[in-house]
């Protein structure tokens, strides 16, 4: 899942670029009378948009893979994009040379050409000298779309920037609520400043599994967390379960750095519910799809009940019965009917538990 999730940043990342070069290239020769002397005809300059924007998009795609991955992902994200438009212009620099050290080799006397034109005079070329400033822009550009996409999830963006959501509609969702068992006597014990490097430690773990289950985050709360989908995509293949299950995987996996750091392993309770919301933007300095409907409010009583009930993860009837549970990797436990704080009725609860060779 982590490979195909670079193939889709490396697919963006070419196409974006190709759309900016084709616009370069537009905008550079359109003006002129006749087209530049390496160009036959128009299908060249469309030619000549495609493979820069693969080079580039490749250089783009190899740049952030590189921050990902190393220490400059902990820096301040100001340093990643400088990283990452002085990796761009590298590579366009390099690029530049070696294109044309490779067409003097069609000239006589090559060699002495070759070191006339492998000097300071590409560098100052006007031609050259917009192609970077218009690279810079371009790539500071990408970079606040990748941060917007990080900070509200880029479905979110994709949304707002369409205007979705701008007249509130109505939706099915499934939502997923995962909360730190036991959070407040660990954020005394901690103290504030190592609690929240607790989170962020907690957090960092559960994000692969999120994109891995093709699932949205709604809202960080403290030390819980609101993730959801349509609900036609959230019940399938287990994704609400895997989230909660593969998580939990993943924190005994980190045990020893967690006992080493916290003195603990932190676990997580959750709770899952599905039904009709109203979803509308909200706000004017500050923009934000937010969420309107009482299974929201069900959602988080129900939570409330995994320590009552003595189960790690629930569900109600309503999920319950839009599930194949025929198929599933998983096990449901009817609890009855349970009164929730605050409402009138009483709802079918599931306890949730992982199938076993025994089972």
């Amino acid at each position: 899942m982590r490979a195909h999730r670079q193939a889709k940043k490396l697919t963006f990342a070419i196409v974006a670029w190709t759309i900016a070069m084709a616009s370069f290239v537009f905008f550079r020769y359109s003006q002129a009378p006749e087209l530049p002397q390496w160009a036959v005809g128009s299908s060249d300059l469309a030619t000549l948009s495609i493979y820069m924007g693969i080079i580039f998009g490749s250089l783009h795609w190899m740049s952030n893979l590189i921050a990902d991955f190393s220490a400059i992902n902990r820096m301040p994200y100001l340093f990643s994009v400088i990283f990452k438009g002085l990796f761009l212009l590298l590579g366009a620099t390099t690029l530049a040379y070696i294109t044309q050290f490779l067409n003097m080799w069609a000239i006589e006397n090559h060699m002495t050409t070759l070191r006339q034109m492998l000097t300071a005079h590409i560098l100052y070329s006007p031609a050259f000298q917009a192609l970077m400033i218009y690279l810079v822009a371009v790539r500071i550009g990408l970079a606040f779309i990748e941060q917007m996409a990080l900070l509200v999830g880029p479905k979110v963006l994709l949304n707002i920037g369409l205007g979705k959501y701008h007249r509130p509609r109505y939706e099915q969702r499934l939502f997923l609520y995962l909360d730190m068992v036991a959070s407040t006597s660990h954020a005394e014990s901690l103290g504030d400043y190592r609690f929240s490097r607790l989170i962020q430690d907690c957090f960092s773990l559960l994000s692969d599994t999120i994109v891995n289950n093709e699932a949205e985050i709604y809202r960080y709360m403290g030390d819980a967390v609101l993730i959801y989908w349509p609900l036609e995509e959230g019940v399938k293949l287990d994704r609400s379960f895997n989230i909660y299950y593969e998580f939990s995987q993943q924190l005994s996996w980190q045990r020893r750095y967690f006992e080493e750091q916290y003195g603990f392993v932190p676990k997580f309770k959750a709770a899952a519910h599905c039904g009709q919301v109203v979803a509308a933007v909200v706000g004017v300095q500050k923009q934000e799809i937010s969420f309107f409907s009482d299974v929201l409010n069900t959602l988080a009583r129900l939570q409330d009940q995994c320590n009552p009930l003595g189960q790690r993860m629930l569900i109600s009837g309503s999920l319950y019965s839009q599930l194949d549970t025929s198929s599933s990797d998983y096990l449901f436990k009817k609890l009855g009917p349970v009164k929730l704080k605050g409402k009138q009725h009483s709802i079918e609860v599931y306890g949730v538990s992982v199938k076993t060779s025994d089972n």
